[in-house]
């Protein structure tokens, strides 16, 4: 069974871009988001918040004890500051124990007993892994630390592994497209090369500034999100 996490939160009054104030003190602003209700503005110790962060990641459950409610809630999206790579804000979803949820769970290699590579690899092959993490569904106390694909059918140049191939719990059903490639080996000569063709003048490196609370850096995913989460 996961590790029960805990984390302390306290209403705040503050909002807007005059959270900075909050960080400089050592808080991290969050919000709870409870099945349509009204937001719930929460900061938290930083130490606090981060450690809860670290432990949940987006797939376990926190248990919330904000400003005198309790929430059973998991992390929906973080803001990470670029520069200095420390949490500015988080925004929880509350769930219940008995409706499934959606999180995003890890994706992590199951090698065979004695070995920390794929057959492919001790045969001087290249495997290229390209899915860190899946969509899942489950109930909140069945969501996996993380789901495995097996090692040992890397063999030869070709050879691929697609979401379909993953070890799945028996409660969790998995949302990413089925035929998503998860690994694929390569000859380290038409790897380089690939590299080679795709390379040419890397873009400048832009630092994103400090948004406006509940505001998310403007790429991906976490752009559409920004709105949603405003405040």
């Amino acid at each position: 069974m996961a590790e029960e996490i805990l984390l302390e939160l306290t209403k705040r009054e503050v909002t807007g871009k005059a959270v900075k104030r909050l960080r400089e003190e050592g808080f991290v602003p969050a919000v709870v988001h409870d099945h349509g209700k009204e937001s719930l503005h929460v900061q938290g110790n930083y130490l606090d918040v981060l450690k809860a962060y670290q432990k949940a990641g987006r797939h376990h459950v926190v248990n919330l004890n904000a400003d005198g409610k309790k929430y059973t809630a998991l992390i929906r999206d973080v803001d990470i500051d670029p520069k200095k790579h420390q949490l500015r804000h988080i925004v929880f979803n509350a769930v219940k124990a008995d409706e499934k949820v959606d999180a995003k769970i890890p994706v992590h290699i199951r090698y065979a007993e004695g070995h920390e590579s794929t057959p492919a690899e001790r045969a001087g092959l290249v495997v290229l892994n390209q899915l860190d993490e899946v969509e899942v569904e489950a109930l909140p106390r069945d969501l996996p630390d993380f789901v495995e694909f097996d090692a040992e059918k890397l063999v030869a140049v070709g050879d691929s592994l697609t979401v379909a191939d993953l070890i799945v719990p028996a409660k969790v059903t998995i949302k990413t497209d089925a035929g998503h490639p998860v690994a694929t080996v390569f000859e380290p000569s038409a790897l380089a090369a690939a590299n080679d063709a795709a390379g040419g003048t890397a873009e400048e490196e832009t630092v994103a500034e400090e948004p406006a609370e509940g505001e998310a850096p403007a790429n991906g995913e976490a752009q559409a999100k920004s709105e949603e989460n405003k405040e």
